[in-house]
């Protein structure tokens, strides 16, 4: 008797999974990628030097700098 009620529960929980978008459709979602942030203009004042760290986004800068935009391109800056 107890075999006959796995299979009404089994043939439930595959229903309820796929009415939620089954199981690949949310792996998906939970690893897309953020969209790119918009690189800002530098809000503070920098030294010259700076102008040589070059990037092209946040993750190209060390801890606690942000890629921002200057008069000679985008550079690393500290957000501190």
């Amino acid at each position: 008797m107890p075999t006959q009620a796995l299979l009404p529960i089994l043939l439930l929980c595959v229903l309820l999974l796929q009415a939620q978008g089954g199981h690949l459709r949310r792996n998906k979602m939970n690893s897309m990628p953020l969209p790119p942030k918009e690189i800002q203009i530098c809000e503070k004042r920098f030294k010259i030097h700076l102008c040589r760290s070059t990037c092209t986004e946040d993750r190209d800068c060390q801890a606690n700098n942000i890629c921002c935009l200057s008069f000679c391109g985008r550079i690393c800056m500290n957000i501190l």
